[in-house]
């Protein structure tokens, strides 16, 4: 087996083929390590050309609320009150220190995550 890093698309796909058909290779087989190996060089190539932007905070918090693990009653509560959820939900407000300290004690959500930058509404 030639080890060699993954430079192209063209190489990325033969890599995805060639672990598909090594994958459930028993362990300390020639095929496992072989899989070990390809599933890092893939990786590797994944994070340098499919990078995933992370989502502004609001849009983190509406994923939150969208997928059940919060409401917007309960992020009133987090934030002192109904209106300030709203402004926030609906970008006519910025989130201030003491609101991405709460979010983050009571979501869960990361603070790298918070503190970015995003667009506020213009109405």
């Amino acid at each position: 087996m030639e080890i060699k890093p993954i430079r192209s698309e063209k190489e990325y796909k033969a890599a995805l083929q060639q672990l598909d058909k090594v994958f459930s290779a028993p362990e300390g087989t020639p095929e496992y390590d072989q899989a070990e190996t390809l599933e890092i060089l893939i990786e590797k190539y994944e994070n340098e050309n499919y990078k995933i932007e992370a989502p502004d905070p609001i849009e983190a918090i509406k994923y939150l609320i969208a997928e059940g693990y919060t409401s917007q009653k309960q992020l009133s509560k987090i934030l002192g009150d109904k209106s300030k959820a709203s402004l926030v939900l609906n970008k006519k407000r910025a989130l201030s220190l003491n609101m991405i300290r709460s979010i983050h004690r009571e979501l869960k959500i990361p603070l790298d995550l918070l503190v970015q930058e995003y667009q506020l509404s213009a109405t």
